[in-house]
C-alpha cells in the first residue's frame, strides 16, 4: 500500500485521498519541465498537486493554477498547497478542464500535464483510479488538451507532457493537428539499456527538430538511483 503522505525537502504532499499517488516519473516531469522565465503555468490534472508545488519551488515568481476534476483530489491538493510555501502563488480549481477553459483565463506560458493514458486497457473497478489513469469522451481526450494548449498558450509558451511511448505517438499526431510540435523528448528508462519507459515531450508552436535526451533511473543492478537521477531531483528528495 501507497504511504498517506510523500514528504520532500520544502513541502509535503498528502495523498490518502488521491487514486494517483506520487510517482518517481512525474517528480522528473516536475523537475524537467522548462519552467524557468514563466509568469503563468498551468498544472493540468494536478491530483496531489505535485507539479504545481514542484513548480513552484523551482520557480519563484510564478503563478499557477491548478486543475482537477475528481473532488477529493482537487479538496486534497489545495490542502498541500495552504500547507507550503508557496500559498500565495498557486490556486487549485476543482473542475474540468472544459469547464477551466469556458472561463477564458490568460493565457500560460507554460503548461504541464501527466494526463491519463489508458485509452484500451480494462477499466479498474475503482471508478476514481479509472477517472485517473483513462482518457474518456466525458473526460479528457488527449485532442482537448492539445487544443486547449494551442489556445491558451502564449505565442513562445510550452506545453510539457508526460506519457507511455505509445500513448505519445498518439498525442503527437493531435498536437500537430492542433498545431503543436514536438522540441524536446527526454526518455525515461528503468537502467541502461531496458525498454523506455515514459517520454517527457515539450511541444511548442513552432516546428524544429527534436532534442532528445536519455536518463535512466537506477545503475545496472538496480541497487540505488542513477547519478544523473539523483543530480536532477537533489532539490527535492529528502534522502538524495
Amino acid at each position: 500500500m501507497a504511504n498517506s503522505y510523500f514528504q520532500f525537502k520544502q513541502f509535503r504532499i498528502e495523498q490518502g485521498a488521491c487514486a494517483m499517488k506520487v510517482c518517481t516519473d512525474a517528480c522528473v516531469l516536475g523537475a524537467v519541465a522548462a519552467v524557468a522565465g514563466a509568469a503563468r503555468l498551468l498544472d493540468v490534472g494536478t491530483g496531489t498537486g505535485l507539479l504545481a508545488l514542484m513548480a513552484a519551488q523551482r520557480n519563484p515568481a510564478a503563478r499557477i493554477e491548478a486543475v482537477e476534476l475528481d473532488a477529493a483530489a482537487a479538496a486534497q491538493a489545495a490542502a498541500n498547497v495552504a500547507a507550503s510555501p508557496w500559498a500565495g502563488r498557486i490556486r487549485v480549481h476543482a473542475q474540468s478542464l472544459q469547464d477551466f477553459a469556458a472561463t477564458q483565463p490568460a493565457p500560460f506560458d507554460h503548461i504541464l500535464s501527466n494526463p491519463p493514458f489508458f485509452r484500451h486497457s480494462l477499466r479498474s473497478p475503482d471508478a476514481q483510479r479509472t477517472t485517473a489513469r483513462h482518457t474518456a469522451a466525458d473526460t479528457l481526450t488527449f485532442a482537448e488538451l492539445a487544443r486547449f494548449a494551442a489556445d491558451f498558450l502564449t505565442a513562445a509558451g510550452q506545453l510539457t507532457v508526460l506519457l507511455p511511448p505509445p500513448e505519445m505517438q498518439h498525442f503527437e499526431r493531435e498536437a500537430r493537428q492542433a498545431g503543436l510540435y514536438p522540441s524536446r523528448q527526454l526518455v525515461l528508462r528503468h537502467r541502461p539499456g531496458s525498454k523506455p519507459l515514459r517520454h517527457i515531450t515539450a511541444f511548442s508552436r513552432q516546428p524544429a527538430a527534436v532534442a532528445e535526451q536519455e536518463l535512466t533511473l537506477h545503475e545496472s543492478d538496480e541497487a540505488g538511483y542513477s547519478p544523473a537521477f539523483q543530480a536532477l531531483l537533489r532539490d527535492f528528495y529528502l534522502h538524495l
